[in-house]
């Protein structure tokens, strides 16, 4: 049941991280996900030394989730285009 919440709450958070960065056209669902995901990992090497397992569903891990997701896609856009959005 865990890797099931995990592929829902990735998506929703890279869904939203494409909404605030403008990239949602670009991404599919799939994509969404790992972006979700990879940015819950980059939000807790940045904010919660490095784990994303460190505390449950709760508003706080979500925004920092949030919040690499879309340090995430600001390289992604960084390193395509040569300007973040």
């Amino acid at each position: 049941m865990g890797i099931i919440l995990w592929l829902i709450i990735g998506g929703v958070i890279g869904w939203l991280a494409s909404i605030i960065m403008r990239t949602d056209a670009q991404q599919g669902i799939f994509l969404n996900i790992i972006v979700g995901i990879v940015g819950a990992f980059i939000g807790g090497l940045i904010i919660n030394g490095g784990s994303i397992n460190n505390s449950g569903l709760t508003v706080q891990s979500f925004l920092v989730s949030l919040l690499g997701a879309v340090i995430l896609l600001a390289i992604v856009n960084l390193v395509r285009r040569g300007s973040v959005r």
